[in-house]
């Protein structure tokens, strides 16, 4: 019960933006605004906050981030085993697979803040950091036709990857951000999260094509098999504490809003990306509930 109130919240929010979205402001362009601003400001704010206030990750972080990538690896393999039964189109069968792999990051850093503080939003921010170029790198690989040069670009401008790298470069530096400063970033952090959720709502879609055994296959990996995967690996590997818990969690979350911009500018099934986000974030409102009661 305890994890399943833990992310009442979180999905309260989400629920806030669905309705909102569909009873209060209905204007598309509203919308649009916000997933910029968390996108382009708010969200990489809080990630440079966390990562340039991170305390030492201790030993065990290199075989935390190792993990995340295997499991991140893990779903981008599974998810193209369906490819014949998503799509015959490779670039549009790529556009879904993604969401098998794919992870929300601001239900990932506001859930890692509620579980365990500052110390879980910092190894969350630095999980979701480094596997942001990682997706990114399968995804656009997976679905452009421009290749390495097109990849490279995406990367170069990709706001998440920026804050990320040059959050870390300030916390190895050994610098500390000026008091007002740390508060400015801090009070867009908290912006981040909860604008980041009600977007997450606004933009669900839910449709009867998400009948398809697809589908459903899609949000299986996401939501049940990488969870799974991720227990094996830190069970195998010896991660234990917080880092076994962020790595669990890490793997449980829904798809990304990111996924359904990818596939809207390369060409790929946009629409069913957007239903493949919709039911990974509904799913997860059980599954999160399930495997965080399991870890606390």
């Amino acid at each position: 019960m305890d994890g399943f109130l833990l992310v009442l919240p979180d999905f309260t929010l989400i629920v806030l933006g669905a309705i909102l979205a569909r009873w209060v402001m209905v204007q598309p362009e509203f919308w649009s605004g916000v997933e910029r601003l968390v996108y382009y400001v708010l969200f990489p704010a809080m990630l440079f906050r966390s990562l340039a206030n991170a305390p030492a990750l201790g030993a065990g972080a290199l075989a935390l981030l190792g993990a995340a990538a295997v499991t991140v690896l893990a779903g981008f393999a599974l998810g193209w085993m369906l490819r014949r039964a998503i799509d015959p189109n490779p670039v549009r069968a790529a556009s879904q697979i993604q969401c098998a792999y794919r992870f929300n990051t601001y239900i990932g850093m506001a859930l890692a803040g509620q579980l365990a503080g500052a110390s879980g939003s910092a190894l969350m921010g630095a999980v979701c950091g480094t596997m942001v170029p990682l997706v990114n790198v399968l995804a656009v690989g997976s679905m452009s036709r421009g290749g390495v040069r097109v990849t490279l670009r995406t990367l170069g401008t990709n706001p998440l990857v920026l804050a990320t790298l040059a959050g870390a470069a300030y916390h190895f530096a050994g610098f500390s951000l000026p008091a007002a400063m740390d508060t400015l970033l801090g009070r867009l952090g908290a912006a981040a999260v909860a604008m980041g959720l009600i977007g997450v709502g606004a933009a669900l879609r839910i449709d009867r094509s998400l009948l398809r055994p697809a589908s459903w296959g899609i949000v299986a990996i996401k939501l049940l098999a990488l969870p799974a995967i991720a227990w094996g690996i830190a069970t195998w590997w010896g991660i234990e504490g917080l880092a076994r818990e962020m790595l669990i969690l890490f793997a449980a979350l829904p798809s990304a809003s990111s996924a359904y911009i990818l596939a809207s500018r390369l060409g790929g099934d946009a629409p069913a990306v957007a239903r493949l986000i919709s039911l990974t974030t509904l799913g997860s409102a059980l599954t999160l509930g399930g495997i965080l009661s399991l870890l606390r």
